[in-house]
């Protein structure tokens, strides 16, 4: 089952209390079937209702399938890349933190900062939490607190990244730098999917889950070791060998088979006021 979210221009809908008429969108909560949207209600992610009205992917603009509290990062977690940038493997999964403010979904644009000159894609499959996820126990099937998987950008300011050590906060966390969706697919066979990156329409990374250094299972029980983890955040699970540098009017996507594909602009914003 593939779940998103989505606006709706007000003309196609009936505007529910407390909507103002001529409001330009309403956000909705949805499956996708095919090429059409059928609206849903309830809680995330349990307790999912169809209401019975439907309209035309065409018809309706995607957002994030899911605004999480955190966004958990997984770094250097396929061999090939740690080598591409002359990193030794982890002994255990290295770490780090992207916020909220970073998420755009699905054709929104990537804004690239003035003051980076280098700034790459890595595109990777992310998993979303469907459960409050504290230090489970060893008998707990982490599966029953993952809710499904999509796709993720994580935008990175290279040349911050080098200049700040081993501090990765900078160059991960600028406004538009996780772009997330397009949907969350429910039923994922992580053994069965690849991975790809395309920048113009060329395929600039290749990989698949099942070359993970580190298991979903290891990876879900070593963050919740550390912070609680809530229905809605994202763990993102690490990119493949071909990251590379974005330039203001490219197009780059991410697919993973089975979810979909990820797609935005990228365009360049000036430099910020001293």
């Amino acid at each position: 089952m593939k779940l998103c979210r989505f606006h709706l221009p007000a003309a196609l809908a009936k505007n529910p209390p407390g909507v103002k008429p001529g409001d330009d969108s309403l956000l909705r909560r949805g499956v996708l079937r095919g090429e059409t949207v059928h609206e849903i209600t309830g809680d995330f992610p349990e307790g999912r209702t169809e209401t019975g009205r439907a309209w035309p992917l065409s018809d309706v603009r995607l957002v994030p399938p899911v605004i999480p509290s955190k966004i958990v990062c997984v770094g250097r977690n396929y061999s090939e890349h740690a080598a591409e940038l002359g990193n030794p493997l982890p002994k255990d999964p290295l770490i780090f933190l992207k916020p909220s403010t970073s998420v755009i979904g699905p054709d929104e644009a990537i804004c690239l900062p003035g003051i980076s000159d280098q700034v790459d894609y890595e595109g990777e499959l992310a998993v979303v939490i469907g459960r409050r996820c504290f230090r489970p126990v060893s008998s707990e099937d982490i599966h029953t607190f993952i809710a499904g998987y999509t796709c993720l950008n994580d935008v990175t300011a290279r040349d911050l990244q080098k200049k700040d050590v081993a501090q990765f906060t900078r160059a991960k966390c600028f406004d538009t730098f996780c772009p997330v969706g397009p949907v969350i697919e429910t039923e994922f066979d992580l053994a069965a999917e690849h991975i790809e990156t395309r920048v113009n329409g060329q395929v600039r990374q290749e990989g698949r889950p099942a070359e993970l250094l580190f298991s979903v299972d290891v990876i879900i029980r070593w963050v919740a070791q550390v912070m609680t983890l809530l229905p809605g955040d994202i763990i993102a699970l690490g990119t493949p060998p071909g990251v590379g540098t974005l330039r203001a009017g490219d197009v780059v996507e991410v697919e993973v088979s089975g979810i979909g594909v990820l797609r935005n602009l990228v365009v360049r914003v000036p430099d910020m006021p001293a």
